[in-house]
């Protein structure tokens, strides 16, 4: 292949711009980004970045290494909005049409937004201009802060917001937050953090509407059960969609994203998926460790021509929240039962352990880094990128 294009200047459209370069790819090398941004760490965006603690020069992921090594054509500001597999070409917005024998598919996910998104003071927080907006809209004053969903993100951005000495209030249609993900009983660990740092946690319900105010930006949330929480900023965090509207009538199959097989590799000779935005088997993997590990493999299976690796690499992901970190790698599966290996839940470090017949199947900690990591490492072990 003389050109190979990656669309989507995200982490993982970097790390597999790199791994061209390192996999010994010197041909033509254009990386399409529909943010006008070269490539930057979103995990701050909810955290340091919301706060203040960290600018946004200390966001960017590139260096004058990646100027030199990579011999990229950057196109920035520039939208995909097709796909033609017969003239092996992507088509951009502008009406530009780039050439290509290869392609890497990492244009990510975009998130959701509630009905009536659009009134000011209403946010999402995926980009670093969403950051920025809805930072600018907390300096304002102290605010009376809803957020949306009681995941990662919601509760991040409630942590960050209370820090601030902001009023919180978290809806979770839930029973509970991260119930998906970890379970009843760590979830109530979870739902502790918040209520043990001011911030109202609402289960149970979902939101029936958003309510203007007399200034004809956002005034309050409206539930399903009829209560009505004043609101003078709103934050949507109910999930992602993957970017996947401009590979409508490509020929690729699309499921919640770009179906590809356990090397990334799509049905589509040339063509490759990774981050956000690749269904892998019966998955997509959402989290920032995915995005810098699944690249390797998917690029060597590009570069082949077939699918010689696959990458099987434990998940894994982390959260910092009210001064906690939480981590927590495997898979969580509906029988497993779990116990509290070390610490207490009670003091908020503690190390949890999830088993099934006897094997562990997943592992959460709460301020115990160390232990944690021995217990990753373990489980990693049977979980490397396997050659074919």
């Amino acid at each position: 292949m003389k050109t190979i294009t990656v669309v989507g200047a995200s982490l993982a459209g970097l790390y597999a711009a790199r791994e061209l370069r390192a996999q010994g790819f010197d041909g033509r090398l254009v990386i399409v980004g529909e943010e006008r941004h070269r490539p930057y760490d979103r995990p701050p965006l909810s955290k340091q970045f919301l706060t203040g603690a960290v600018t946004r020069e200390q966001l960017t992921l590139t260096d004058d290494g990646d100027e030199t090594d990579l011999e990229a054509e950057w196109l920035l500001g520039a939208r995909a909005s097709g796909l033609d597999p017969w003239e092996r070409a992507v088509r951009l917005e502008d009406g530009r049409s780039l050439s290509t024998e290869g392609l890497v598919i990492a244009t990510g996910a975009a998130a959701r937004r509630m009905p009536g998104g659009d009134m000011p003071g209403v946010h999402t927080l995926r980009t670093v201009d969403d950051a920025q907006a809805l930072r600018a809209d907390l300096r304002r004053g102290r605010a009376r802060v809803v957020v949306i969903g009681g995941g990662f993100i919601g509760a991040e951005v409630a942590s960050s917001c209370a820090t601030m000495g902001h009023e919180v209030t978290v809806i979770e249609a839930a029973p509970l937050p991260l119930v998906p993900q970890l379970g009843e009983e760590m979830a109530r660990a979870c739902a502790t953090l918040h209520k043990d740092h001011g911030v109202t946690l609402l289960c149970g319900t979902g939101v029936a509407a958003l309510r203007g105010g007399a200034d004809g930006r956002v005034g309050g949330v409206e539930l399903q059960d009829g209560r009505v929480r004043p609101a003078d900023v709103v934050v949507a965090g109910i999930g992602v969609r993957p970017n996947t509207g401009w590979l409508e009538g490509s020929g690729l199959a699309l499921r919640d994203g770009v179906v590809c097989d356990a090397g990334g590799a799509t049905g589509m000779p040339g063509v490759v998926a990774v981050g956000d935005v690749a269904r892998c088997g019966d998955h997509r993997s959402e989290h920032w460790t995915s995005a810098t590990q699944q690249p390797a493999t998917a690029v060597r299976n590009l570069l082949a021509g077939e699918t010689v690796a696959e990458h099987r690499a434990l998940p894994y992901f982390w959260s910092d929240q009210y001064g906690v970190r939480v981590q927590f790698a495997g898979r969580r599966g509906e029988g497993d039962t779990v116990r509290v290996a070390e610490g207490s839940s009670d003091d908020r470090s503690f190390l949890a352990v999830y088993e099934n017949e006897g094997r562990t199947t997943a592992v959460l900690a709460f301020n115990r880094p160390r232990p944690f990591a021995r217990m990753r490492r373990e489980m990693s072990r049977a979980s490397q990128p396997v050659a074919l």
